[in-house]
């Protein structure tokens, strides 16, 4: 009873956003109490007093205080009242008096207009939810939605103070960059995110690069594997989700991505968050920045043996964070000859790049470690065959047979019903790196 008393009214053959349509008086019982006897009566008569999300309890009308029962009580019907709340109220001569409540559009979430809204047959799975991204609503609407997309991207604004801009994934998806198309729904026509995550501050265009909010856990998780002085391969870089906290532990970073607008993004979050000292960023083809790593880093190494902090880092890195193990002894870095690990975060195509570091370890001593290897991937299998498929194209691309027990494999996220993204992690094979 209670869920319908306090619901909206229903406007089904609502096509543009009416809010005045949105408005409901509800007829309650309420107990006309002195100001000083409150307490008292709260404490005795808790069960019955109303418990409404968003609703107060005590009313002021004309001087006299009302405290709201629960709706199934009615001035002519008190059998619903509790017997201590029935007791409490004969005893002391309690006036129970109607009290009118009204609801206006502001009063309802976004889930209970759209519910009023929206065909029953779609109510059920109502597209209340998003994803934020700085100012930014990001929505993925079903096609069964999308005659309504107008109107739930403005509730959706209306409902949530922190949007400015409601915006709507669109099929279509680059091929080269895999950024997605999107059209705005409401809102303010500014798709330029400021987005803060581990303690970094990103800033990029929403509509031309790759940022998923729901990667953060993934993000921070590969970031805990290096260690200050590391040299870590971002292959994929985006606009620097790995590559600038990593930065900012002082692990050495290759950050790359061919995507123009993700590059000149990733330029300004390394200013941003002030970790030029130990990002190296490109603009390449992930498989040629592959395969000039090596003699990459190595020119590095030969130029500038040290990283060294400059008096102004020195003196911010007196403050441990969480993310990071140096002290103010650690103001000087040895560049290494090697990389200790790569990432390549392009999930739909990353494992087709594998084949890029054969014979990368080419010239080198035996003894040179061999780096790490993490690759964001997609499959539509689940457990064990998950595992088997993501094993059979990690090894057709590098050209080797990986055994089971050499790839470590975390699931990442489930994408869609039939769509898992995992990262595989594995240290590159000798015979892969040392291949003629």
């Amino acid at each position: 009873m209670t869920q319908q008393v306090f619901s909206p009214p229903e406007c089904r053959d609502m096509i543009v956003l009416d809010r005045s349509k949105f408005h409901k008086v509800v007829h309650l019982a309420a107990a006309q109490v002195e100001p000083k006897s409150i307490p008292v009566f709260r404490r005795i008569c808790a069960k019955d007093i109303l418990s409404q999300a968003r609703l107060r309890t005590v009313y002021d009308r004309q001087g006299v205080k009302l405290i709201a029962l629960r709706p199934e009580i009615t001035p002519q019907n008190l059998s619903d009242l509790h017997a201590e709340s029935q007791s409490y109220i004969d005893e002391q001569k309690i006036p129970i008096v109607e009290l009118d409540v009204d609801l206006t559009y502001d009063y309802w979430q976004a889930d209970d207009i759209l519910s009023a809204i929206l065909p029953e047959s779609l109510v059920p799975d109502s597209p209340a939810g998003f994803t934020m991204v700085g100012h930014i609503a990001h929505m993925n609407l079903r096609e069964d939605y999308l005659p309504y997309k107008s109107i739930i991207g403005q509730v959706i604004l209306d409902k949530n103070s922190a949007i400015k801009t409601v915006v709507n994934k669109l099929d279509t998806i680059d091929s080269v960059y895999r950024n997605f198309q999107m059209e705005i729904l409401a809102g303010e026509n500014n798709l330029i995110a400021e987005q803060f995550e581990s303690g970094c501050k990103f800033r990029f265009d929403f509509s031309k690069v790759y940022w998923n909010s729901r990667l953060h856990t993934e993000h921070e998780r590969l970031v805990r594997l290096f260690e200050p002085g590391d040299a870590v391969c971002d292959v994929m870089a985006g606009v620097g989700p790995f590559a600038i906290p990593a930065a900012k532990k002082r692990v050495i970073v290759f950050a790359n991505d061919l995507n123009p607008a993700s590059y000149t993004s990733l330029l300004d979050n390394v200013q941003l968050n002030r970790v030029e000292t130990f990002v190296i960023p490109s603009n390449v083809d992930g498989r040629k920045l592959i395969r000039d790593s090596q003699r990459l880093l190595q020119n590095l190494a030969d130029s500038q043996p040290y990283i060294e902090l400059d008096a102004k880092q020195g003196s911010r890195k007196r403050r441990r964070s969480e993310n990071s193990t140096i002290t103010t002894d650690n103001s000087k870095f040895l560049v290494p000859k090697s990389f200790k690990h790569y990432v390549m975060n392009l999930p739909a195509s990353a494992i087709e790049f594998l084949d890029a570091f054969k014979g990368l370890y080419t010239g080198l001593a035996d003894e040179t470690p061999l780096p790490k290897i993490h690759v964001h991937c997609f499959t539509k299998y689940e457990g064990l065959e998950a595992q088997s498929d993501l094993r059979s194209r990690i090894g057709s691309s590098l050209g080797h047979d990986m055994k089971e027990t050499e790839i470590a494999y975390h699931h990442v996220r489930r994408v869609a019903p039939s769509k898992d993204m995992y990262c595989c992690s594995f240290t590159l094979p000798a015979e892969v790196a040392y291949a003629s």
